[in-house]
Order: structure tokens, then C-alpha cells, then sequence
């Protein structure tokens, strides 16, 4: 069954609905749960990397959007330290988003091989 953060089910959220202020916020945003589906879903249909992405993505649906937009603000070229972004792999392996923690490693060795660090 695929939900909505709020645990309500996806077949209650519709534009009616919505129009009509019926929706909170978590309403609109994505459980982890519904995220996993989809990676199971791509996975079954020969698609490794879509599945990885959902799976990264179902790590983050608990994480506060501010902190989901600084660390894209973090992210983005010449703007961190290697120390700044293993602090931010650090912090996200505790929420826990060991996925998400892996790939920011990844992006800071390949920031620091292509001149990109901040």
C-alpha cells in the first residue's frame, strides 16, 4: 500500500481534496515506505540506479526539508571543505541515511580530484 508521510493512503489524496484544504503538509509528502515500493518496483524491471535513487530518497523523507536544502545547498561545487562534507556524511549516517552518508562521500572524493572543494 503506498502512503503519504502522514500515514494517510495515497487513494484519499486527490486534487479535491487538496482544493479544498482537506491535505496538511504530510499529507503531500512521500513515506519512506512508498519510496522502498518503487525501489523494489525498478529494481524488478531491470533498473539498479532508479532503485538506489528511491532508496536514497526513502533515507531522507524523515529529514527536516531545511536541512534536506542545506545540504543540497552543501553539495553544490565550491561551496564545502572535504571537512564540511564528512561532517555532513557523518550527520546523515545518524539520522540514519547511511546510502545518502556514502554518496557525499563519494561526491567529496570526486570534488577533490576535479577541483571543486570549497
Amino acid at each position: 500500500m503506498t502512503r503519504a508521510f502522514s500515514g494517510r493512503p495515497a487513494d484519499e489524496l486527490t486534487p479535491d481534496r487538496l482544493a479544498r484544504d482537506e491535505l496538511g503538509v504530510d499529507d503531500v509528502r512521500i513515506h519512506a515506505d512508498t519510496l522502498e515500493h518503487q525501489a523494489q518496483v525498478a529494481e524488478n524491471h531491470g533498473n539498479p540506479q532508479l532503485a538506489a535513487n528511491f532508496r536514497r530518497a526513502a533515507e531522507l523523507a524523515s529529514v527536516p526539508e531545511e536541512q534536506v536544502m542545506a545540504m543540497y545547498e552543501a553539495l553544490r561545487p565550491h561551496r564545502s571543505s572535504a571537512a564540511d562534507l564528512e561532517s555532513l556524511a557523518r550527520e546523515l549516517a545518524a539520522y540514519p541515511a547511511p546510502r545518502c552518508a556514502e554518496l557525499v562521500r563519494e561526491a567529496a572524493e570526486v570534488y577533490a580530484r576535479r577541483g571543486l572543494l570549497g
